[in-house]
């Protein structure tokens, strides 16, 4: 019988693992840097967390069991009711304003797609405890020194923002009513997943006319650059107080100096109804793939969940589309496993005898130390193996093994010298 991975999964092979490694030292290196402290919860909570955030109708969504308790239990889907929940438990104790991250492993009950797989990691990067404008251009700044880190410019990716409240106001003045805000909201955010003549129709049933339908359709597809509220003001309209969040987001943005990633898109709103103001999403810039992250701000969350009124803001950005993107662009490096400092080769019986003894000691003073297994004299096919694996050096013990030397040979320069044993770990970690 062939036992394969359950659909919707990933093997990690050692290839695979190293860049599986290398993006989560990208992600948690950033993450210290702009001042956030790494958390975790467990991979599995009770059923009854995820359902406070989003009603019965998640439950399909969840891989869930009962325990043998009975108890309704789900693996995680998402960490935001994790990081609720510990908020609320200890908000009093923590100190604000709170800048956390993660990088959990999470699960999802839907169909595999490129970009969405069953299981999957996700960077998760959130501030708690300030309403300030700044916290929501620093989690944006946070994404784009991701993006950065990694070799994307600004011609590869946007960020699209937009401001639940903002749009609120324009649904409003075109004539949406309240009772159908929740469908226009959930209709700008499927409209580049429909096609035309859907969204047209769906835009009716909001008791919108003709003129009013084709208003709508060109306020949720229409791009303000930032630093040009005004423009914005002008084509729809509207006044500076309706605008006086984004005024504010937009001027650190310009301040933090990324303003040239970024746009205004009024069709963004995500889904999720508890986001209360600025919401954002990276999108590859011709639009192939998924969004590449998403996030906004979620005021009243942490009350949700038995908490004290703590204003949030953060995002989460998953390995998956990331991952396709960079590889589309030619930019995931051909081997990031770790490099051997020195490969160590017995090229006669006697250096044979001192093999396993001098792996040892260069492996006790922080040395990445290989050996080879193989059963062979030929030098030759020594050095290739050395080469095979990225050693920066080969250390090869000769007959002059006994007397506690051997030739040390940069494989990257080709030069070669003879060296004592105990000092191959100084020469090799310059």
């Amino acid at each position: 019988m062939k036992l394969q991975a359950p659909k919707g999964t990933r093997d990690f092979y050692p290839h695979d693992m190293a860049w599986r490694n290398h993006l989560h030292d990208a992600w948690r290196r950033v993450s210290i840097r702009h001042g956030f402290e790494q958390v975790d919860g467990p991979i599995f909570e009770t059923l009854d967390l995820y359902k406070v955030k989003s009603g019965e109708g998640i439950v399909s969504e969840l891989f869930h069991f009962e325990d043998r308790g009975g108890r309704g239990m789900a693996i995680r889907p998402e960490f935001t009711p994790t990081l609720a929940r510990m908020v609320a438990a200890q908000a009093n104790a923590l100190p604000k304003p709170i800048k956390w991250f993660c990088t959990p492993n999470l699960c999802r009950a839907e169909r595999p797609q490129r970009g969405r797989l069953r299981e999957f990691f996700q960077w998760n990067v959130d501030i708690l405890g300030s309403d300030a404008a700044v916290a929501d251009a620093e989690c944006i700044l946070v994404a784009i020194d991701l993006l950065q880190e990694l070799g994307l410019k600004p011609e590869h990716v946007r960020v699209k923002i937009s401001h639940r409240q903002t749009v609120r106001h324009i649904l409003s003045l075109l004539g949406v009513s309240d009772e159908k805000m929740e469908d226009a909201f959930d209709l700008l955010d499927r409209r580049d997943k429909i096609e035309p003549e859907a969204f047209q129709k769906r835009a009716g049933e909001l008791g919108l006319d003709e003129p009013r339908v084709a208003r709508f359709d060109q306020t949720c597809r229409y791009k303000y650059k930032v630093g040009s509220l005004g423009g914005l003001k002008k084509s729809l309209g509207i006044d500076g107080d309706e605008l006086a969040a984004l005024e504010a987001l937009d001027q650190q943005l310009l301040d933090f100096g990324i303003a040239d990633w970024c746009e205004y898109d009024l069709g963004i709103v995500r889904g999720l109804a508890y986001y209360t103001g600025t919401v954002f999403e990276v999108h590859e810039a011709t639009g192939v793939e998924r969004a590449m992250a998403g996030g906004g701000r979620y005021d009243q969350l942490i009350e949700l969940f038995g908490g004290p009124a703590t204003p949030a803001v953060g995002f989460g950005m998953g390995d998956v589309v990331l991952t396709n993107v960079l590889a589309d662009k030619g930019l995931i490096p051909e081997d990031v496993s770790p490099r051997p400092d020195v490969y160590v080769l017995a090229a006669t019986e006697a250096g044979g005898h001192k093999l396993g003894g001098v792996v040892a000691s260069l492996r006790q003073q922080g040395v990445h130390a290989r050996l080879s297994y193989r059963a062979t004299r030929n030098i030759s096919k020594l050095l290739k193996e050395a080469g095979s694996a990225r050693a920066r050096f080969a250390l090869i013990l000769d007959d002059e093994a006994a007397n506690g030397t051997g030739q040390l040979k940069d494989l990257e320069s080709g030069e070669q010298e003879i060296v004592k044993f105990d000092a191959v770990a100084r020469r090799v970690k310059v």
